[in-house]
């Protein structure tokens, strides 16, 4: 059998090594130390934006601080959109809170601003109103922030960006992370760049990052005891992690660039073949990375379904995937209110994801190539 093309697999820049040997020499074991300090500096100046970045253990956990800074608590409900990863959704519960799923809107894939609109407006009828939005950059594609936004400062909710697929993603050339009060960001081996495990939380104030470390190390009061006031967290990212973190943000753009060129190649072979619609951006105003290429197979065009395609990839030794299962149709939510049509739902029906690396080789492409050519001759 052939060698496995993965779906997104780690990619290493060879500088990695360098801080983390430091981190070695300098006995920076701790979760803390310079590279979490440098790593955090990076990050900030990538973004470009007037932000503090903490560095933690996870997304997940960027994502559980900034609901907990937003003041949710037992018995609140969080608006989520419901076409994302589990993580997004599995914070809310965290903290004893309740999500409502909204669905997608076809451009984007992301928030139906005119379904959350609905949906906040429900919820207030029913004295629920909600205590945060968080909104998801799916795939790396950015969400309709400027809607959004709009909509949850009318109704003074915030609003929490899942940008853990989007870091060097753009909308209307800012950096997707920063709309919001908070940011999350992701580098599980998956994503764009990784630090094998590793997540941000990008805030707007120091005041607001410095209560996020001071959750993450514990919640450890000031005195000379320990001593804690409030519960705490051990979501702190380590510096050593953080060392591979700085290597990674060395080569970032270089790994935006080879995604994008993934999608261009997926956009190329698709062009010939009616019926299959490459996940690409609305209008100019969007700028995705690209950290997964997807497309829609439209079964009565094509006469093939999207899990034949899948199990094609799967007998040559090729990772692909289904897009995200929506929340709403997941056990655990079952119970969970929805807004909505049914977008999201036929999305997860004919959408697959497809081999997007920045380490890709040549003879991959031509293997994925040969599949999707035979699939649909």
């Amino acid at each position: 059998m052939q060698d496995k093309i993965w779906l997104s697999s780690p990619h290493m820049g060879g500088t990695e090594q360098k801080y983390v040997q430091e981190a070695f020499d300098a006995n920076w074991v701790a979760p803390l130390g310079p590279n979490v300090d440098g790593f955090e500096k990076d990050i900030e100046e990538f973004l470009n934006a007037n932000v503090k970045v903490g560095a933690l253990s996870a997304g997940t956990a960027a994502l559980h601080l900034a609901l907990i800074q937003c003041g949710v608590v037992y018995g609140d409900e969080v608006i989520c959109q419901s076409m994302t990863f589990s993580a997004s959704a599995n914070p809310i519960a965290y903290c004893g809170a309740n999500p409502v799923f909204i669905d997608s809107e076809k451009d984007s894939w992301n928030m139906c601003p005119v379904a959350l609109e609905e949906a906040i407006q429900d919820r207030i009828s029913k004295g629920k109103k909600p205590k945060a939005i968080i909104v998801v950059h799916l795939y790396g594609m950015p969400a309709k922030m400027d809607e959004i936004t709009a909509i949850a400062n009318k109704y003074e909710i915030p609003v929490i960006e899942d940008a853990a697929e989007a870091l060097g993603s753009t909308y209307k050339s800012r950096a997707c992370g920063t709309f919001g009060r908070f940011g999350v960001l992701s580098f599980n081996g998956n994503k764009i760049i990784t630090t094998s495990g590793g997540g941000a939380l990008v805030c707007h104030t120091q005041e607001d990052k410095d209560q996020a470390v001071f959750l993450s190390t514990q919640a450890r009061d000031n005195a000379p005891h320990y001593q804690h006031s409030q519960i705490g967290y051990n979501y702190r990212m380590s510096n050593i992690v953080a060392g591979i973190g700085r290597g990674q943000m060395e080569i970032l753009a270089d790994r935006v660039e080879a995604r994008r060129k993934m999608h261009d190649f997926y956009v190329e072979i698709f062009k010939y073949i009616d019926g299959v619609d490459v996940f690409c951006e609305p209008t100019e105003d969007f700028y995705s990375n690209h950290w997964l290429s997807a497309i829609v197979v439209d079964g009565k065009k094509t006469g093939k379904a999207r899990e034949d395609l899948r199990l094609a990839f799967l007998e040559d030794n090729i990772e692909s995937r289904p897009l995200w299962k929506p929340m709403h149709l997941q056990p655990v939510f079952a119970s969970a209110p929805y807004y909505g049509t049914n977008v999201a739902e036929k999305l997860f029906d004919d959408g697959l994801c497809l081999p997007s690396g920045s380490n890709l080789s040549d003879a991959d492409r031509s293997r994925i190539e040969e599949v999707i050519t035979k699939f649909f001759s």
